[in-house]
């Protein structure tokens, strides 16, 4: 496959959300249970569509951004990534459907945009 077929997925999820206060209220139990279905659902997903994950990716940590102003520490809403390899955007956004980022554990979306060439100089 070119860069063209190849897609970078980004996991998003807001720490202000009503879905993550609700995530965080949750019983320690029973928090830990939803852990637990989402970390097997989410092997599960992987599993599935193994031949097309170019890179699992993971979670990402403290963000640090290098401006000509210098590095400040910032935070923001990336919760990890994963790059896949399909025919086509659809494709590929299909990919994420019911993914459980949002449907078990308290992420808001999945973004998916494709990797592109480096502009010949």
């Amino acid at each position: 496959m070119t860069a063209h077929n190849t897609y970078l997925a980004i996991y998003l999820g807001s720490k202000a959300s009503a879905r993550r206060a609700a995530w965080d209220a949750l019983p320690e139990a029973d928090r830990r249970a939803k852990e637990q279905e989402g970390i097997a659902a989410w092997k599960a997903w992987v599993a599935k569509h193994e031949g097309v994950i170019e890179a699992i990716g993971g979670p990402l940590g403290k963000t640090k951004r290098v401006s000509a102003g210098g590095i400040d520490d910032v935070s923001n809403a990336l919760g990890a990534f994963t790059v896949v390899r399909a025919e086509s955007h659809e494709a590929a956004a299909r990919l994420f459907e019911k993914h459980p980022h949002f449907m078990i554990f308290p992420g808001d979306s999945v973004e998916v945009m494709p990797v592109m060439p480096i502009p010949a100089g």
